[in-house]
């Protein structure tokens, strides 16, 4: 008899069909009634031709007997697979169905379906919670509600934020400061209090520095022209020196922060290897410019304000105006100065030490002057930079005042 044993589509229709029997020996209960008694062996017959009376004892389980094929040892083997077999098919009442992996499958199933029941609930929930918090529209509102939807608004421009201005900078005058340096007589550091030269400059031309007098002739800011004059008119400087380590033509002094300016320039230029730099003329009194203008209009007529100042509208009369001459051994002319080596260095570094030159190519018609390349003019280091700086050429410009091409009277 030939067994199968039962496939995956296999479903037992009542207890009988799925006996416990199929289960494997170590896990089926066991069944007084149901095991067969095992099957009384006979003693075999003696072998008559062998003549012994020995009874052939029956191998054990799964062991092959060593007689040939239907041999008495082969039946016996035969009985105990029989009865092997009749144990197989005996049926246990009281055993459970084998449970199939199909119901797992099922269950499953179940589960992955409950999940999108599930997300799908919470969905809907979320979007009538949504609705919930939106405004209901009045009747009529169709078009409207359709705008939400549709494309923005083109703006052409974006609006301009308005944005006041900044209210210019204080007053200088209101830094104490400031204040106590002019108060002190420290023009230097006035200027340096208010923010630097351009700084200073600045706050003057903006009318944010009314303590600050253009025309006090003891001021390194002063200005003097052919329309504003030295005050008083006969104006003399206190504390005049000659500058210390400088050649002097004529004798002349200075006001001792310019010859401490001057002397500093003059060493810059030897340093440097220029030459020598020697100072033609200082100060001059109101007396002296009188009879310096005097004999400039006996030579030139009125054409000596173009070349000469009249007494009391020169900068030689505040101790802050030189007239420097080149030397090689022997000192040459002022009109020399501006061909040599000496005159070009002053051109490019005399700021450098707090001097401009004061009458330049192209500035006469504000100035009144011809262009001297030798008169300096002291106005200190601050200022000096930011003339330089601001590539001003007169001073007229430099502080935003009118020009003064020529006297008034």
């Amino acid at each position: 008899m030939a067994f199968e044993s039962p496939g995956e589509d296999f479903v037992p229709s009542s207890l009988s069909d799925a006996a416990p029997s199929a289960l494997p020996p170590e896990l089926r209960p066991p069944s007084a009634e149901s095991a067969p008694a095992p099957p009384a062996a006979s003693p075999p017959a003696p072998d008559t031709q062998l003549g012994t009376s020995a009874a052939h004892a029956v191998p054990p389980l799964g062991v092959r007997p060593r007689g040939r094929i239907g041999s008495p040892g082969r039946r016996a083997v035969s009985e105990r697979r029989a009865a092997r077999a009749a144990e197989l098919l005996a049926v246990d009442e009281t055993a459970l169905p084998v449970r199939h992996a199909r119901p797992r499958r099922i269950t499953r199933r179940l589960v992955v379906v409950a999940g999108l029941a599930t997300g799908a609930a919470l969905l809907l929930g979320s979007a009538a919670m949504t609705a919930m918090m939106l405004p209901t529209l009045p009747s009529g509102a169709g078009d409207a509600a359709l705008s939400l939807t549709a494309e923005p608004r083109h703006v052409d421009q974006l609006p301009v934020p308005q944005v006041e201005q900044s209210p210019p900078a204080a007053d200088i005058c209101t830094l104490p400061a400031v204040t106590a340096a002019i108060q002190g007589g420290d023009d230097a550091a006035a200027i340096l209090a208010a923010g630097g030269g351009e700084a200073f400059r600045s706050a003057v031309v903006d009318g944010r520095a009314p303590c600050v007098n253009l025309g006090d002739s003891a001021r390194i800011w002063t200005v003097v022209d052919k329309i504003r004059p030295t005050s008083p008119v006969d104006y003399r400087p206190s504390g005049l020196v000659l500058p210390d380590g400088v050649r002097n033509v004529e004798g002349g002094a200075l006001r001792s922060d310019a010859a401490s300016a001057l002397a500093s320039l003059v060493t810059g230029a030897r340093t440097a290897g220029v030459g020598e730099i020697a100072l033609e003329s200082g100060f001059r009194s109101y007396q002296t410019q009188q009879e310096t203008y005097e004999r400039h209009v006996a030579e030139r007529g009125d054409g000596a304000d173009q070349v000469s100042a009249r007494p009391g509208y020169s900068e030689h009369q505040l101790g802050l105006g030189a007239d420097v001459v080149a030397c090689a051994g022997a000192c040459g002319t002022l009109d020399d100065l501006a061909a040599s080596a000496q005159g070009q260095w002053i051109v490019e570094h005399a700021w450098e030490h707090g001097w401009i030159v004061r009458y330049v190519e192209g500035a006469t018609p504000v100035t009144g002057y011809n262009p001297e390349p030798w008169h300096l003019r002291y106005i200190g280091t601050e200022l000096a930079q930011a003339y330089h700086d601001g590539g001003w050429t007169s001073l007229e410009e430099f502080f935003g005042l009118d020009p003064a091409p020529a006297y008034l009277g």
